[in-house]
């Protein structure tokens, strides 16, 4: 069992550092300037989740289950410069909580294993190699836009903030003589292949680093003269440079550095831009407040301490990707390796598989400007490639884009998208693989492999079945708009295919052979990777149906086979055999540590059961976030912001059950009021007047509705939600 340090300080701090009278953050221990932002708390996510009972099984020694994967460090909304301490390369976000030494501050992460480009690190008179300094949490600090850490080793005071494309490192040594800085340019969580720097005048370097086909450019001033570059290794993986300080000064190092995926030319002109001659209080003051706007957008009244902390942080955790590519000048490097220049801000492909279910809708509705901006990059790079682009599994840019469309976001080439969206969904050797026997048998065949195991390479045939007839779903919905009558027609009677898979002698979705042949022997319990099912098991998969609920009912028989089953589901122990690195944090079969079954405490809603969707809703706010003594572990991987969109969700009480469609089904929020501000100033409130927690009645502007389902047009319009109790 992993053993960790539980000493992390939540308590108040005082501190004094900056020019204004800041207060300290409980949850964080960092700066926050404003209300809101001193609700989060960046560490959430970052320790390893420890308890069996919500694991599902018990661990091997060796294994960190996927929980969190998040980074603490400085970051404004969607940027490029995501600046953040690393304790572990080739971890999945280069941050582990339990780990007492920091390597180095990178300047991009995600939490997929990749990134974590360009560490710098201070290093003393007298450090040997390697270099690396042991810390601990009470001397560690985060909050939106900031980052400190004192590195124990090296007696140096660190701290960090950033704006889009720049990072700001402030280091003050106890030892001011032989001060130096490590570009550790050999070091990246990918492998890296090739990395150069350089001296640019007397107190700035510039280089780059490639590490794949990832090219990162950067230009870095510092705020004392350099008196040499020590190299070693130079162009090698593992090779660095120590940029050495002219001992002229005793005044903190501040370095100030730009990247570019264009060029050194282009990041010096964001350096220029975006820093200037802006000192780090200040940067933190501007990022701090492009948080404060953007969270303060909710409001929450009536609930506790720990869930107010929690929603903001999951908030916040829900605006770190995509992430910016596009220089100041608006030139990027697209997927073709050319450089160009459009009329909107180029950003990296959403993380689809996993965010198109919840994360993606909450950008949507935040930031409608970005989501276009994303949008078009995704077109961009279907033009090159001659498909839209998806991310892992699936093909859920068609839900991503008719879902943004029909939320009236529309400032892209819808056509062009349309167009290549068609490609994925009718040709071969693109986004869809398996597409022609989709489309003639209505479902993806899957391999008959005799004695599977949890990573045995299949088809997925299962999940990609659902998850096409989804996708099917979604690009009829855009068909329609576009006045498509053929391809709409055929897309809605394709979206129907989900049932081709349900095996009516078991009740689940089974996975089913060319010949028409269920795949046998047939373990509903076991967890595949990619056989039959992707990252899930027959249980988790049984319930995906978001488009068509009432025919998913019908299958199983009507509403009391329905609820039977889904009551099984949730109550049925898991196997503590069936481990699996990427399945953790288990209600009965339910999963919610992964995304595969995340609209299925829903389900209930389908047959006029919703307190007990709001039971199994309840539950896994409770416990499946902030977990552990520090209340820092999460159940599974955030995956790019996903776990804490549905955190968002859930505690509000709307949910995109289908992100697609412009609707959101009502539960119970779990606090008393909500106000929600939209970027185009009209005002949403949700509330509880009864404070119960069974769904009785749903009113909007005082009218009370059929159904559990309210329309978009309450974003587009403002307009007051009562949930009535019980």
């Amino acid at each position: 069992m992993i053993k960790f340090n539980k000493n992390i300080v939540l308590a108040a701090l005082s501190m004094s550092i900056f020019s204004f009278n800041a207060t300290a953050q409980k949850p964080g221990g960092g700066l926050a300037k404003g209300k809101y932002t001193a609700l989060v708390n960046p560490f959430i996510g970052t320790a390893p989740l420890l308890d069996t009972k919500i694991i599902g099984y018990t661990p091997p020694a060796d294994m960190r289950v996927w929980a969190g994967l998040v980074f603490p460090g400085s970051s404004v909304p969607n940027a490029m410069v995501q600046l953040s301490p690393m304790t572990k390369y080739r971890s999945g976000a280069g941050y582990e909580y339990e780990d007492t030494e920091i390597l180095g501050f990178t300047h991009t992460n995600k939490g997929h294993w990749n990134l974590c480009h360009i560490p710098l690190l201070p290093v003393p008179d007298g450090a040997t190699f390697p270099y690396k300094s042991s810390f601990s949490h009470d001397q560690e600090k985060a909050s939106p836009a900031y980052y400190e850490v004192y590195l124990k080793n090296y007696d140096v005071q660190v701290k960090l903030s950033s704006t889009l494309r720049c990072g700001v490192h402030e280091y003050t040594f106890k030892n001011n003589k032989g001060r130096k800085v490590l570009f550790d340019l050999g070091k990246a969580n990918n492998h890296v292949d090739d990395w150069q720097i350089k001296q640019e005048g007397s107190n700035a370097v510039s280089g780059f680093q490639r590490t794949g086909g990832e090219k990162i450019y950067f230009y870095a001033t510092l705020s004392s003269p350099i008196e040499k570059l020590d190299t070693k290794d130079v162009a090698k993986s593992g090779g660095y440079t120590l940029v050495n300080i002219k001992d002229v000064d005793t005044k903190p190092i501040t370095v100030k550095i730009a990247l570019s995926f264009v060029s050194v030319d282009n990041a010096i002109e964001n350096l220029k831009a975006e820093v200037g001659d802006k000192n780090l209080t200040k940067v933190f003051e501007e990022g701090s407040t492009k948080w404060e706007n953007m969270l303060s957008k909710i409001q929450v009244k009536g609930g506790s301490e720990q869930q107010n902390v929690m929603f903001y942080s999951m908030l916040y955790r829900s605006f770190l990707w995509p992430a910016l590519r596009s220089d100041i000048n608006g030139q990027f490097t697209d997927e073709a390796g050319k450089v160009r220049k459009e009329n909107y801000h180029y950003y990296t492909l959403p993380s689809l598989w996993d965010d198109y279910r919840n994360k993606l809708v909450l950008l949507s509705i935040f930031s409608p400007d970005e989501t276009s901006d994303i949008i078009s990059s995704m077109i961009n790079e279907g033009e090159i490639k001659g498909f839209m682009p998806t991310f892992f599994h699936g093909d859920h840019a068609a839900s991503f884009i008719a879902g943004s469309y029909m939320r009236g976001i529309r400032k892209y080439d819808v056509k062009k998208a349309y167009e290549l969206l068609l490609n994925n969904a009718y040709k071969e050797g693109g986004t869809r693989p398996h597409i022609a026997e989709y489309i003639a048998k209505g479902y993806v065949p899957e391999q008959d492999i005799k004695n599977p195991v949890v990573e045995t390479k299949g088809n997925a045939g299962v999940t990609k079945t659902l998850e096409y007839a989804y996708d099917d779903h979604a690009l009829a919905l855009l068909a329609k708009e576009l006045n498509d009558t053929e391809h709409y027609n055929d897309l809605v009677k394709r979206s129907k295919n989900y049932v081709n898979v349900f095996d009516k002698s078991t009740t689940f979705m089974r996975g089913k052979l060319a010949d028409g042949k269920w795949v046998t022997p047939f373990n509903p319990e076991f967890p595949y990777y990619e056989y039959m099912y992707r990252e899930a098991n027959a249980w988790q998969l049984s319930f995906f149906a978001p488009h068509d609920m009432p025919g998913l009912v019908k299958l199983y028989g009507g509403d009391k086979p329905f609820e039977a089953k889904l009551d099984e589901f949730f109550t049925k122990p898991w196997n503590p055999k069936y481990i699996a690195w990427n399945i953790s944090g288990f209600i009965g079969q339910y999963c919610h540590g992964n995304q595969p079954d995340h609209e299925a405490p829903f389900s209930y809603y389908f047959v006029n059961k919703p307190e007990k969707s709001q039971k199994r809703i309840d539950e896994i706010l409770e416990t499946m976030y902030g977990i552990g003594p520090e209340k820092l572990a999460m159940s599974g991987m955030d995956d790019a912001g996903e776990m804490s969109s549905w955190y968002v969700f859930g505690a509000l009480g709307l949910y995109p059950l289908s992100p697609a469609d412009p609707e959101y089904i009502v539960t119970v929020p779990i606090f008393k009021e909500v106000a929600w501000t939209t970027p185009a100033g009209k005002k949403v409130t949700i509330k509880n007047p009864n404070g119960k927690r069974n769904l009785e009645t749903i009113k909007v502007n005082g009218a009370k509705i059929d159904g559990y389902f309210i329309s978009h047009d309450l974003f587009k319009n403002g307009g007051d939600i009562q949930v009535i109790t019980k």
